[in-house]
């Protein structure tokens, strides 16, 4: 249980990947024993924000990121361009893992989701794709993950539940992956109480896998 007389540190910060600064929501108190990265390929919603304050009531502390500039949003090439995603994604971690010293986790939704499962690096416990492409990952990238993935999927947009099982297949490592197929969800993950049962899942997911620490976050 989260210690109530914890101080949550909420900062906004700039993250280096490459040549552009993204902009990180980065919440955490000393209390946290990892941290959760909420990257999409497109802009945050207010979806994101929700599920970001259910993680943190379960115990995580949160960092929101947009993995795409504003000026680049409205281009399908960069939306696409999966290895420019998982590239700032991974750099994006690295840059909260050194700084933190703290297990972490992706949620990525869209596009993003297929870049968090080509961007495993040193630190990650488990991958969530929410409404997302996974994919648009590699058949190389999809073999190669060796950490427990969970994707959640609505069952209105059947071609997207095609695609993923077709992801979950090249998966064939002997590593824990699910796919969860939503009821009367469409592919954004839309429709009523389904934010609620998606958080519901990622929740459970990230805190059957949390990692033991011995100690809270310092952020530099």
């Amino acid at each position: 249980m989260r210690s109530q007389d914890c101080t949550r540190l909420q900062d906004i910060r700039p993250v280096l990947t490459g040549h552009v600064r993204l902009t990180a929501r980065l919440s955490l108190t000393d209390a946290d024993r990892a941290v959760v990265v909420l990257a999409s390929g497109g802009r945050s919603t207010e979806d994101d924000r929700y599920l970001a304050q259910v993680l943190r009531r379960a115990g995580f502390g949160t960092m929101v990121t947009d993995l795409l500039a504003e000026d680049e949003v409205s281009s399908p090439h960069d939306v696409f361009d999966v290895p420019l995603l998982a590239g700032r994604l991974r750099r994006a971690a690295t840059w909260l893992h050194s700084r933190t010293g703290l297990p972490y986790a992706y949620v990525a939704a869209d596009t993003a989701a297929a870049a968090a499962l080509e961007a495993v690096a040193p630190g990650l416990f488990a991958i969530v794709s929410r409404g997302g492409r996974p994919d648009l990952a590699s058949p190389a990238a999809l073999a190669a993950v060796r950490v427990p993935t969970l994707i959640v999927a609505g069952a209105l947009d059947t071609r997207v539940v095609g695609r993923s099982r077709l992801a979950v297949d090249w998966m064939r490592c002997e590593h824990e992956h699910r796919i969860v197929v939503v009821p009367c969800a469409t592919h954004l993950l839309s429709g009523p109480s389904v934010p609620a049962a998606v958080a519901d899942l990622t929740r459970e997911w990230l805190s059957a896998r949390l990692p033991q620490t011995t100690s809270g976050p310092s952020l530099a």
